[in-house]
């Protein structure tokens, strides 16, 4: 294990930021190297300070946080991500799977456990919180959600998912394609594809749905 493990912690809650940075720098072998507000905020961060470990909500404005992490893990920067949320539904651990995070914590648990899974994923592990693991299978060094009744969001792939919940956002396609760097000819595409899979044809109803779904505040 690192003897001195580099943190990043992404919030966009400056009171939430505070209050871990100030419990992490009680251990020994820890060292906040930075804070940022935003996912996009993040990515630049993680650039210049290179941590060990990316501490990361999973609610923020600007960039989801999943694509940031996506980024970050592509760019092969050698941190490593641990999503801590409010939120534990289903649709939130696939994604955070698929954008090969090594953990997540929701905010329920006490400090000791954050500390732990921060020291867990340093050394090469992972660390899902109870409820979470409940939800996963690790099979041959794999992790995946535990199979579940096909519903049709579990129809749509990573980035149908990111852009549903953009358009529940309120974002229109143009700024859709600059916070994810895509043109809108993609954007347009992976949208009808997505209202397609739904059987949705209307921005209002698919805002509805996300927030139904949990993949977005109402």
């Amino acid at each position: 294990m690192n003897s001195n493990i580099r943190i990043l912690i992404v919030d966009d809650h400056a009171l939430v930021r505070g209050a871990v940075r100030e419990r992490l720098s009680r251990e020994t072998d820890m060292s906040v190297v930075g804070t940022a507000g935003t996912a996009d905020e993040a990515i630049e961060k993680t650039m210049d300070s290179k941590p060990d470990v990316v501490l990361m909500d999973i609610d923020m404005p600007g960039l989801i946080p999943f694509d940031a992490a996506r980024r970050i893990v592509d760019f092969q920067l050698g941190a490593r991500i641990i999503f801590l949320s409010a939120f534990c539904h289903d649709r939130y651990i696939e994604q955070a799977l698929q954008a090969k995070a090594s953990g997540y914590i929701t905010k329920r648990e006490p400090p000791e456990v954050v500390v732990t899974a921060i020291r867990e994923v340093a050394a090469g592990g992972a660390f899902f919180s109870e409820e979470v693991r409940s939800r996963i299978v690790i099979d041959s060094g794999s992790i995946k959600l535990a199979e579940r009744s096909k519903t049709r969001v579990s129809t749509l792939t990573p980035r149908e998912h990111e852009i549903l919940q953009y358009i529940a956002r309120g974002l229109a396609k143009k700024e859709i394609a600059a916070t994810m760097d895509l043109s809108v000819k993609t954007i347009d595409r992976h949208a009808a594809n997505l209202m397609a899979k739904l059987g949705i044809h209307d921005r209002v109803e698919l805002t509805r749905f996300a927030i139904r779904e949990g993949m977005a505040r109402p």
